[in-house]
Formats: structure tokens, sequence, C-alpha cells
């Protein structure tokens, strides 16, 4: 089953080339101009948002007592990482016994 392709062909063809520039090239051994680039017009850099997920407990601090409603925004994917950060924060604030309401991605 030959291709009719050299092992180098489909690395080049799949970008995997691993041919690096020798350090005697003529484009390595030239200084790099300095280049100052444009300001940016508009003020600072705009602030990546990082992906969230609200968790909503019903908390109570006695078994089958009064319940209070919860909420921590985690900063993760990770559903149960997320719920595990807010029942750690609710344990915190002293109470004991939770209930998982949601889970919900935020923006």
């Amino acid at each position: 089953m030959s291709s009719g392709f050299t092992e180098d062909e489909m690395r080049r063809a799949l970008g995997l080339t691993a041919t690096q520039s020798s350090p005697s090239s003529p484009q390595a051994t030239t200084p790099a101009t300095n280049v100052k680039s444009e300001p940016r017009v508009g003020g600072s850099k705009p602030k990546l948002r990082s992906p969230k997920l609200r968790v909503t407990l019903l908390v109570s601090k006695e078994f089958e007592g009064d319940t209070v409603e919860f909420t921590h925004d985690a900063d993760t994917l990770s559903k149960f990482d997320a719920e595990q950060e807010a029942k750690t924060l609710a344990k915190k604030e002293k109470y004991r016994f939770f209930e998982l309401v949601s889970i919900k991605p935020i923006g």
C-alpha cells in the first residue's frame, strides 16, 4: 500500500517539518531592526473574558431547616470543580447541608 509519497513529503503536507534555518543562513545573522508599532487608538487592551459557570445551591445550617439560596460564579468550565468551589465557600459560611439546584454557563 504505497501512496507514492516519501516520509518528508508527508511531514511537509501535515505541517510537521522539522527543518529549521541553520545559524549560518543570511536570515539568521541579520540584526533585527527596531520598528516601532503604531500606538493603539482607544486606550488599553480589551479584556478577555474567561468562561464562567454560575452554581446555585440551597444551603442550610440544620438538617431539614430553613434553606437559603447560595450562588457562586466559578472561573472554570468544569462543572465538578465549580460545584466543589461553591460547597467550599458555603462551608466557610458555616453551612452544613447542600442541595444542588443548577449549574449554568454565564457570559
